[in-house]
């Protein structure tokens, strides 16, 4: 059985990423880098709030329990096959190639939309730490954006062991900040809500479209962390390092967000929310650390909004790598940079699109309803390929489910909850958005269709069924991997 669709051996250096570099600890990094708590905090709180309001710790609890299932799923589709395009090789595999692919197109699409709803926040902090007037500003926000996101390209292109030993810095400073203000916060003297349980009840989304909508949102605080399957390629133990390490790395935000989001409804109010979309951590600091000491947790942000920005940069660069070595996209996505090994057209092709989609954004609409929208239309398209990863790893698996107690709960239900999870909310979240939204998340997947039904037309091996015995996981393979 081959890890990849076999690739000629005379251009085999130059589709062929830097083998072995990661370990463990480098992909519990990458794992909490990719999800970018500071970011997302930072980034949501407004979003969530004025879904839910209250109810944001719930919506990230239910979310976070099905999100655990697809975690799983990630882990064990992982241990037969190993593939930078991740559930877009794995999907393939096990249930259809059609699949596969809008699984890989989903990816690209939402990583490409997730650079507007990045940088946005990204220029608009800052800025925030010179001028609260600048930070809410459209065209300041887009030009110090544009430049601090080049710089980020320019991080990503050099290397992925110079990515990550950055990201180490980075995540821990921002981790320490980020419980620092925590425990100010929780601690802090004036509360403008008492702490309820009542936050983490069904009963407070006040009904389904409160519960969809909030649990929409969460699932993109929570994205990201799959970014360790797509540096599977270039970790040691590929087959089970990077789902440990998106497993420790999710406990870690959970962990985070939840905290944070209780402490956000003790201390600030409703207005200050709704009021500063794009810089609400900055007001918390204020609020629990008057004056210099509060911009702190500005540098949290700045740092998360860095490691998501890269991390989301190889993603999305190692799924079209993927793809393109394929030729399920431009043959050419699928070259490396000599010397550099990472995939260097991939990455000036996305820097290109993303830069022309971010400038272009800001022309349509307020900071505040730029990130509204985007988050909502990756959320959509978030639960496309998580679901149908969910999917994926109880049919590999089929054969093994009833082995024990174990296999039936972490390869089966628990996926098998995820998967339905995420696809009752992409049917139930439809009715409830907008236009913009609606068109940016499924119009940018209905283009996927024009390249796949290309490739499939000139015949590519990719769209071929996989045979039989290879869309199961068979017993000796799988007890090599467990």
């Amino acid at each position: 059985m081959t890890d990849t669709l076999e690739i000629p051996e005379s251009g085999a250096s130059e589709h062929s990423l830097r083998a072995g570099v990661l370990g463990l600890f480098d992909s519990v990094i990458m794992g909490i880098a990719g999800v970018a708590p500071g970011y997302s905090i930072a980034a949501s709180t407004a979003v969530l709030f004025g879904a839910v309001v209250l109810g944001g710790a719930a919506a990230l609890l239910y979310c976070g329990i099905a999100m655990f299932g697809i975690v799983f799923a990630f882990s064990y589709l992982g241990r037969v096959e190993t593939n930078a395009g991740a559930s877009y090789s794995w999907v393939r595999r096990a249930l259809h190639p059609v699949l596969g692919f809008l699984s890989g197109w989903a990816l690209i699409v939402s990583a490409l939309i997730f650079m507007v709803a990045a940088t946005v926040p990204a220029g608009s902090y800052i800025l925030g730490l010179f001028s609260h007037t600048a930070a809410n500003n459209t065209t300041d926000v887009t030009l110090v954006g544009a430049i601090f996101f080049l710089l980020m390209v320019t991080a990503v292109a050099a290397g992925v062991t110079i990515t990550v030993t950055v990201q180490i810095v980075m995540s821990c400073i921002e981790l320490f900040l980020l419980v620092l203000f925590a425990i100010l916060a929780i601690f802090h003297g004036h509360h403008v809500h008492t702490f309820s349980w009542h936050w983490f009840s069904p009963g407070i989304f006040h009904g389904q479209k409160g519960f969809v909508g909030g649990a929409l949102i969460a699932a993109f605080y929570y994205w990201g962390w799959d970014v360790t399957a797509n540096l599977n390629e270039e970790t040691k133990g590929a087959k089970k390092t990077p789902g440990l390490g998106a497993m420790i790395g999710i406990l870690v935000v959970f962990v985070l967000f939840e905290v944070f989001t209780i402490a956000i409804n003790m201390v600030l109010t409703s207005a200050q929310i709704n009021n500063n979309p794009a810089d609400v951590l900055s007001v918390l600091g204020q609020q629990v650390w008057h004056g210099a000491g509060g911009k702190f947790i500005i540098l949290a942000v700045v740092l998360s909004t860095i490691a998501t920005l890269e991390t989301t940069l190889i993603q999305v660069t190692r799924t079209m790598f993927a793809m393109g070595r394929d030729n399920t996209l431009p043959k050419a996505l699928g070259r490396v940079h000599r010397t550099r090994k990472t995939p260097i057209v991939a990455t000036v092709v996305v820097t290109i699109i993303s830069l022309a989609l971010f400038v272009g954004s800001q022309h349509i609409g307020t900071i505040g309803s730029i990130l509204s929208d985007a988050i909502n239309a990756i959320g959509l398209q978030i639960c496309i390929y998580y679901s149908l990863a969910g999917l994926a790893v109880v049919a590999l698996y089929r054969r093994q489910l009833f082995m024990s107690v174990t296999n039936f709960i972490f390869m089966g239900l628990w996926p098998l909850v995820g998967a339905v999870f995420m696809g009752y909310l992409f049917v139930e979240a439809i009715p409830g958005l907008n236009a913009p939204t609606l068109w940016v998340g499924l119009g940018a997947m209905a283009l996927g269709l024009i390249p796949m039904f290309y490739y499939m037309a000139k015949k590519n091996p990719y769209f071929k069924m996989a045979p039989k015995e290879d869309r199961v996981a068979v017993l000796l393979e799988f007890e090599q991997n467990l």
